[in-house]
């Protein structure tokens, strides 16, 4: 673990640590925003499930107030013009997320931390634990981990963790567990981590 912890040090001390300042900056502004507002960034972590976060923020400039105003069918025909890889579930998926939009501040304020991530999981279809963090870390909440294929691949690159088949809930927490000791050793949040760990991996900081 020294060797990632040293890197990361190192990186810290780069011109990077300005951009993850700024985006972790946004991302705590968002709670003071409203229930549409959280909706969009909700439909943005719905879309990234197994496609790519810049294909992801790509369609969602696109979209915009569409995630509110499209029927279901209109929405999958947008996202089928945006290139988007699976527009019918995903249309499908944040159609029924909408039962939720007009309560979306309500939820994230009634609900502790280690319970609030389980409501999102249990409640929004298509929300996996990495898609429900996602949306909580981008939100303005710190200690979620968003453990993707490039969290794993460099995890797995400096002999931290084997490379899981799959990732069930239990390796999730896990990994996570491992994640907020290295977070704790660098004196960061698991939200700062990650856009640390996956400019080392990408070399984007991005959401």
């Amino acid at each position: 673990m020294n060797k990632l912890l040293n890197n990361i040090e190192n990186i810290k001390k780069s011109r990077i640590e300005k951009r993850v300042n700024n985006r972790i900056k946004e991302f705590k502004e968002f709670k003071n925003k409203d229930n549409n507002s959280l909706f969009k960034e909700l439909c943005f972590c719905l879309l990234t499930a197994n496609y790519s976060a810049e294909g992801g923020i790509k369609v969602q400039c696109e979209i915009g107030e569409g995630f509110i105003t499209l029927t279901e069918k209109e929405l999958s025909t947008k996202l089928k013009k945006c290139g988007y890889r699976f527009p019918n579930v995903r249309a499908k998926y944040i159609a029924a997320a909408r039962n939720n939009k007009d309560n979306l501040k309500e939820i994230l304020n009634e609900f502790s931390d280690n319970e609030l991530r389980e409501w999102f999981v249990k409640n929004i279809k298509g929300l996996g634990y990495k898609e429900a963090s996602h949306f909580l870390r981008n939100i303005g909440f710190d200690d979620y981990a968003i453990i993707d294929f490039h969290i794993i691949d460099l995890l797995v690159k400096y002999n931290l963790i084997k490379r899981p088949k799959t990732i069930s809930k239990i390796k999730y927490l896990e990994i996570e567990d491992l994640l907020r000791k290295i977070a704790e050793a660098s004196n960061l949040t698991l939200a700062e981590l990650d856009l640390y760990l996956w400019c080392m991996e990408t070399g984007k900081v991005l959401k």
